[in-house]
């Protein structure tokens, strides 16, 4: 019968020191988010086996009081609202979060979740890309709760909150449809991404319920900043036959969309409010979600959890708002 690895076989195998092996295992600080995803990497390869048992027993006497957020971008104004809303949930239980960015990476995403999970984060907030998900049902085997937010994760089962995008992006494009607008561009961020996938599905279906069907030259994806949307609307201003209204998949790209004067040659509709929407000329349509609600109820959520809630996964859905500003108007 084969012996069952140790910590010096996986601190061999990472190539790490059996000291820092035994400081991933019992969750202390210290450790880089890169070297602690290097030895998870080990104990799932060799099979190791912690003393759970004696684990679940330290956890018990003494929570952490500290959970994980985990979102695409902090950088992004609406991550940044979701953020501080969760920050504020946590604050009134007298939890301390952890928040890191993973720009929709998969192994960026396992390595800061492992130093989150390395440090015992008693629940995670997660905004999840679309990488593997066994990973995730290892870390819930251990104790650790999650609660997705924004968009839901394949094949794990969990609680999740999110907005009706389909239903939102295809009240915007109705809009420009009964403004007269026959020929709406499409532009957004990296299809892999559920929301804009959900956001595509609502352009789509509003055409085709008009009778209009998708023209791949007015189409954009895989857009993930405002640079890259900006060089975007410039090829379809220079197209010999140009939309006549515009559409956008997320706030970044809507003000890509503006720094190249969409808004004065396009109609224009955008999902996602944001700072300054209403003040620039014209002023610009979106469809709104609510940031700091989707963080505070996937914050509740997770307290519930951690507080033993074993109830079957929730899906929260929470509807969008339609706010007319002008932009999606008329052919010029």
């Amino acid at each position: 019968m084969a012996e069952r690895p140790t910590m010096k076989d996986v601190a061999r195998a990472a190539g790490v020191s059996l000291m820092t092996v035994s400081r991933v295992v019992a969750g202390e600080s210290g450790v880089a988010p890169r070297t602690a995803a290097r030895v998870e990497e080990a104990i799932r390869t060799l099979g190791y086996q912690r003393n759970d048992i004696a684990r679940n027993l330290r956890r018990k006497a003494q929570d952490s009081r500290t959970i994980g957020l985990v979102v695409d971008d902090l950088a992004n104004p609406f991550f940044s609202a979701l953020a501080r809303s969760v920050e504020d949930e946590a604050y009134r239980r007298g939890f301390l979060v952890l928040v890191g960015s993973t720009n929709d990476d998969p192994k960026r995403e396992r390595d800061v979740v492992s130093a989150f999970c390395a440090r015992q984060v008693d629940g995670l907030v997660l905004v999840p890309t679309g990488g593997n998900r066994a990973f995730f049902r290892e870390q819930m085997a251990r104790g650790v709760k999650v609660v997705c937010v924004d968009r839901p994760a394949a094949g794990l089962s969990v609680d999740c909150v999110a907005v009706d995008n389909r239903a939102g992006a295809g009240a915007a494009v109705r809009h420009l449809l009964e403004h007269g607008h026959r020929r709406i561009a499409y532009v957004g961020d990296r299809q892999e991404i559920w929301t804009q996938r959900e956001r595509f599905a609502g352009y789509e279906e509003a055409l085709a319920a008009a009778g209009l069907t998708v023209e791949p030259p007015l189409v954009r994806h895989g857009l993930r900043g405002h640079r890259e949307a900006a060089t975007a609307i410039h090829e379809l201003m220079a197209s010999p036959t140009p939309p006549t209204a515009l559409f956008s998949g997320n706030d970044l790209v809507t003000l890509g969309a503006v720094d190249a004067g969409a808004s004065r040659r396009f109609a224009l509709v955008g999902f996602d409010d944001f700072l300054l929407a209403d003040k620039l000329n014209p002023p610009v349509s979106v469809v709104s979600q609510d940031p700091a609600a989707l963080g505070r109820t996937a914050a509740q959520l997770l307290f519930g959890r951690i507080d033993g809630d074993d109830s079957a996964p929730r899906s929260v859905v929470l509807a969008t708002k339609f706010i007319d500003r002008g932009s999606g108007g008329p052919v010029a």
